[in-house]
């Protein structure tokens, strides 16, 4: 049973690639402006619009920054983002990734290993330092740095609301 219902489920995402309807059912799913995302790519040209032509603005060299989706055009073919220094500008949506990331802001932040001010500490981050988001709850995120990681107060990092929560 399990098989078929593989079977069936491949079948009709076929039928749909092949009637041009896989693109629009993509744009419905996408997520809504504004959120939080990454950069994926090793190398990102912000550019000043929504197309190659327009001129870049900036080149990016760091994989996994933090940045703030804040529009979109032609179903997030470009989108137009915000880094962590307020800068605006538009980025071609394949080199943006849902990954959550985020960067240590103001001073050195103390990683503890648990989400409470009485938990051990055992890292400090630097600010300006990257790294991967989860576990945000009660003002708090767990953030990994290449597999180093603890706990962080939410509002020492630039890539998660206020009060925000993720799994």
């Amino acid at each position: 049973m399990r098989n078929s219902a593989r079977i069936i489920l491949a079948l009709a995402a076929i039928g749909l690639a092949v009637s041009g309807l896989a693109p629009a059912l993509a744009g419905l799913i996408q997520k809504k402006p504004p959120y939080f995302a990454s950069i994926s790519a090793g190398k990102a040209r912000m550019r000043t619009g929504p197309a190659r032509t327009y001129p870049a603005s900036w080149l990016y060299q760091r994989a996994d920054l933090p940045v703030k989706v804040i529009d979109m055009y032609e179903r997030g073919a470009w989108l137009k983002i915000e880094d962590p220094s307020g800068t605006q500008g538009w980025m071609m949506g394949t080199l943006i990734s849902e990954n959550r990331t985020g960067l240590i802001m103001g001073t050195v932040a103390e990683l503890r290993d648990s989400p409470r001010f009485g938990g051990k500490i055992i890292w400090r981050a630097a600010p300006g330092v990257v790294g991967r988001l989860s576990k945000c709850a009660r003002g708090w995120c767990y953030f990994d740095v290449r597999g180093r990681g603890g706990y962080v107060e939410a509002n020492r990092l630039w890539g998660v609301e206020p009060g925000e929560s993720l799994n």
